[in-house]
């Protein structure tokens, strides 16, 4: 039997027998097989069209991971050309030397005085001339953008920031500055300071404990005199009752000033040139001779040189605590 030839491919008629046609589904068979080799084979040499990046690396984009970037590096210059201070009536040296006035030649930030040793007096060739202190008695956060401003002119190596205790010392508890308020008004100053002085360090003291400065001074009759005149009067009312309502009133103040404290170390994290002091003001305990004689609260000479050791140990270490 014969078979048929279409026009135009005539080829001879062979016998059958003479060589067994193979199956179409064993040629297709086949021919996966090659080019499934094919494509191993450029594969392991980095072959094949689209698939690599022109030197041998191949795509495997279902696979492939982006790369960690690294952690942005921290600046810190432990030796400022020169410094300014903003804050409140601890930085301005207040009752620390005669009553009810400020005394910046006690700051512990940019003080004058040989017995105080100020941080300027300590990081600073020329403390005088290179130093400026904005800090404000009475200042809660809410001021600290306006004063920032000011130091900024300066373009200071570091600018030291003590703020808070005005916000959580109020009349009442009901009137102590939201954390939610107090936050945008630390973030607007580190705003307004890069702004004008990028390069500028920032050095930033946690809110004292005030718990423990109603600790040392509620046994004093001149403290609880001097307190009675409306000194800080959500923690220092009553310094001597322990009602549950007086009890419970200290703890709300006490647990602002620690979320004040949260608030500092969250958003200074996130500037690469400012550092927090990991709670070292927070953490002293003050002691009765480094308590002003006048009022029982605010530090005395002793204390401003408490402060100022605290700061240049934090301020000159290689990495910051914590």
């Amino acid at each position: 039997m014969s078979q048929r030839n279409e026009p135009g491919n005539a080829r001879p008629t062979r016998p059958r027998s003479s060589r067994p046609v193979r199956p179409r589904t064993a040629a297709i068979c086949a021919f996966a097989l090659v080019l499934v080799a094919g494509l191993v084979l450029a594969v392991a040499c980095g072959g094949g069209s689209g698939g690599g990046d022109g030197s041998g690396a191949q795509r495997a984009e279902s696979s492939a991971r982006p790369h960690a970037k690294p952690a942005p590096r921290r600046i810190w210059d432990r030796s400022p050309s020169s410094l300014a201070a903003v804050g409140d009536s601890i930085t301005r040296g207040f009752d620390a030397c005669s009553l009810l006035a400020d005394c910046t030649k006690v700051s512990w930030a940019t003080g004058t005085a040989d017995g105080v040793n100020s941080l300027a007096h300590r990081l600073l060739s020329d403390p005088r001339g290179r130093s400026w202190n904005y800090a404000v008695s009475g200042a809660v956060m809410a001021d600290l953008p306006q004063q920032m401003r000011r130091a900024a002119a300066h373009k200071p190596g570091m600018v030291t920031v003590m703020s808070g205790a005005n916000d959580a010392c109020r009349p009442t508890v009901a009137t102590m500055t939201p954390v939610a308020d107090f936050r945008t008004s630390f973030r607007e100053a580190l705003r307004v300071l890069r702004a004008e002085a990028p390069k500028t360090q920032v050095y930033v003291s946690s809110v004292p404990n005030l718990e423990r400065l109603w600790e040392q001074g509620r046994t004093n009759p001149i403290g609880q005199r001097v307190w009675g005149l409306g000194i800080c009067q959500s923690m220092l009312k009553n310094p001597q009752s322990t009602a549950p309502a007086d009890q419970e009133r200290r703890q709300r103040v006490q647990q602002r000033v620690i979320a004040y404290n949260t608030v500092l170390k969250q958003e200074c994290a996130k500037d690469l040139r400012c550092r927090y002091d990991n709670g070292a003001v927070f953490g002293y305990r003050f002691t009765p001779q480094e308590l002003s004689n006048w009022d029982w609260f605010h530090p005395s000479q002793a204390g401003q040189r408490s402060l100022a050791e605290l700061a240049y140990e934090q301020i000159t270490r290689k990495r910051p605590a914590g």
